[in-house]
């Protein structure tokens, strides 16, 4: 069947000396892999618009196997991400654990969007770790694996909270917090911030002001809590730590 899609592309890899596989997240029908024939070639027309972080409208010829990709137009190419070594290691981290987290053919309109609100976020602006934790925490919830944090993980209170526990899975109160000698101590204020980040949407997000340095706590959480339940290995991950010891 000929579907005209809007997609993002997650992942590519040559096929032949002409021709790339591709790994694209549509809004319409969810994540596909499609070939693009020819895409090597210098004056393909697809050149353009087979290549990671395109996001585009793409003319796919869909099948049960590995689709083809007829045209393409490009929608946004996310120029300053492309030029900024540290933004694409993180756009690139997000694009490979979405790869990663979401299944074929189940589309989700709405982490579609989260992705492609995100994507233009770091895009356009110089601060974007909160954004990104966002994002993360939605796709921890697509992979079966977000933490607990709207209530207790242990008694299911819903005020009082007092540490973050990534042995338990979540957040501990006052009262509970006592059982894991390791639970990370953060402000109510900032454990509150982490339910909206699992539940609302980037596009209801003014400009966040977190303090740096919770901010790099919560970032050492998200990555330990990954480490923790996440399962896949991510070679951007490997990345991304070497731009850090380039800081």
């Amino acid at each position: 069947m000929l579907r005209q899609l809007e997609g993002i592309i997650l992942k590519t890899r040559d096929y032949g000396e002409t021709h790339k596989i591709i790994t694209i997240y549509t809004k319409e029908i969810g994540k596909i892999t499609a070939i693009a024939r020819g895409a090597n070639k210098p004056k393909s027309k697809l050149s353009a618009v087979s290549q990671v972080f395109i996001q585009g409208e793409f003319l796919i010829y869909v099948t049960k196997g590995l689709s083809t990709i007829q045209q393409g137009q490009t929608l946004s190419s996310f120029r300053h991400i492309r030029e900024d070594i540290v933004k694409t290691a993180y756009a690139a981290y997000l694009i490979e654990l979405t790869d990663k987290l979401i299944e074929e053919k189940r589309p989700d309109p709405f982490i579609y969007d989260q992705l492609n609100k995100t994507l233009a976020w770091i895009d356009e602006k110089e601060e974007f770790m909160i954004p990104m934790m966002m994002f993360e925490l939605k796709l921890f919830a697509k992979g079966g694996f977000a933490p607990i944090v709207d209530r207790c993980v242990r008694c299911g209170r819903t005020e009082g909270f007092q540490s973050f526990s990534i042995q338990e899975g979540g957040v501990l109160c006052e009262q509970c917090y006592p059982i894991d000698d390791r639970a990370i101590q953060l402000s109510t204020s900032i454990l509150k911030l982490l339910s909206i980040f699992l539940h609302v949407g980037l596009e209801r997000i003014g400009d966040i002001s977190v303090k740096q340095s919770n901010e790099q706590l919560l970032r050492k959480i998200f990555d330990q809590y990954y480490d923790q339940y996440g399962g896949f290995a991510l070679k951007s991950r490997n990345f991304l730590s070497q731009i850090d010891l380039l800081k």
